[in-house]
């Protein structure tokens, strides 16, 4: 009687925990696709309403870490009434990891500073594609990612589409800028790109090799403690810079007021929070690849609300370049797709073999 009632519980309980799981990653993707598209925005509105701060749009996207420490205290508490018998990583590799990080943040940050002061959002977000590709490449190296045929055509066509818009850097539709600045913005977007996936690869490498358990402290220590170190790092370069100096003019000739550069900032800095979470949810929960894969999604509506908000042009190169970024995408998906399926196949053969071993 004990032994049926085990062995009919038990798919009950997978299945609750499936959809437990699912929930926090649909939880997880609204919150980086909402955090993301409305920090971009913001981000894009700062310098065209008179802001011309590449470290102050640089600081606010980790400056807003404050909002995350109750959570990080929460989730510590909660662990060590629950899993207080489970070991630490050392202080001094835990100590290296949030350094390298935080500094990586810091330069993935101005980095895409530059990118959005110097390129129209449409170019912005579809130069960006590319840290999917970048994705694919490092998760193959250090998260022994299957390069599969769907993953390879995805990778080609994200390249092309960078490659299209590229070409099309020198005729861009921002003739108010030199084409060396447009053409820096551009490289600065893809520098970014690629340092924002390799930081993913890194942090799930973390989940698996230093942590070796999926608890929520690990994923909000990751997310706090390097914001903590990209944050000091932008204070450096905005005073070694002498930016600090012009805040007050900025804030004095920002065109829609003092209130709402600051407000402008403030909600900027809070919505990258939320993405940051929604990012790191998604990789402590599904894998790296996956989090780059729905913030690719955001790439599709960025263009969408630049073309509401700041009326940009979208000519027919740009075109072509979203197409193929929308075609990349959904071969991943679709890969994506593919091995869920091949999982839950797995888990259910393996279901049976126990099935049968408690009956025999």
């Amino acid at each position: 009687m004990s032994t049926n009632t085990v062995v009919t519980e038990q798919p009950q309980y997978l299945r609750l925990r499936e959809i437990r799981r699912w929930f926090r990653v649909t939880l997880y993707t609204t919150l980086l696709l909402v955090g993301q598209s409305t920090a971009t925005i913001l981000g894009r509105l700062y310098f065209e309403k008179g802001g011309k701060s590449k470290w102050v749009s640089a600081l606010v996207q980790s400056a807003g870490f404050p909002v995350l420490v109750p959570l990080l205290f929460y989730s510590q508490k909660h662990v060590k009434r629950n899993h207080s018998s489970k070991p630490n990583p050392k202080l001094s590799i835990l100590f290296f990891i949030y350094i390298a990080l935080g500094l990586m943040t810091a330069a993935m940050d101005i980095m895409y500073a530059y990118g959005l002061a110097y390129l129209h959002l449409s170019t912005f977000a579809l130069v960006c594609a590319s840290q999917l590709g970048f994705n694919a490449i490092f998760t193959f190296f250090l998260n022994s990612q299957k390069f599969t045929p769907l993953i390879f055509n995805s990778v080609v066509l994200l390249t092309i589409s960078v490659i299209l818009l590229a070409i099309r850097a020198e005729s861009d539709d921002r003739k108010d800028l030199p084409k060396e600045k447009r053409i820096i913005g551009f490289f600065c977007a893809l520098a970014a790109s690629a340092t924002f996936s390799l930081q993913h690869c890194l942090e799930q490498l973390c989940y698996e090799k230093v942590f070796k358990t999926e608890i929520l402290p690990a994923m909000m220590s990751l997310t706090v403690y390097p914001m903590i170190i990209s944050t000091g790092g932008a204070l450096v370069g905005l005073f070694a810079s002498g930016d600090w100096k012009t805040v007050k003019m900025e804030m004095k000739g920002f065109e829609n007021g003092r209130v709402s550069y600051v407000m402008t900032l403030f909600w900027t800095s809070v919505t990258w929070q939320i993405a940051w979470i929604g990012m790191s949810g998604l990789i402590f929960e599904v894998s790296s690849l996956f989090s780059v894969v729905i913030g690719n999604l955001e790439l599709t509506i960025a263009p969408i609300l630049a073309v509401v908000v700041f009326r940009d042009k979208i000519n027919g190169v740009k075109v072509i370049a979203f197409l193929l970024a929308i075609w990349g995408f959904l071969s991943y998906m679709y890969q994506h797709y593919l091995d869920d399926q091949k999982a839950k196949e797995d888990k259910s053969d393996g279901t049976k073999v126990s099935k049968e071993e408690t009956e025999i």
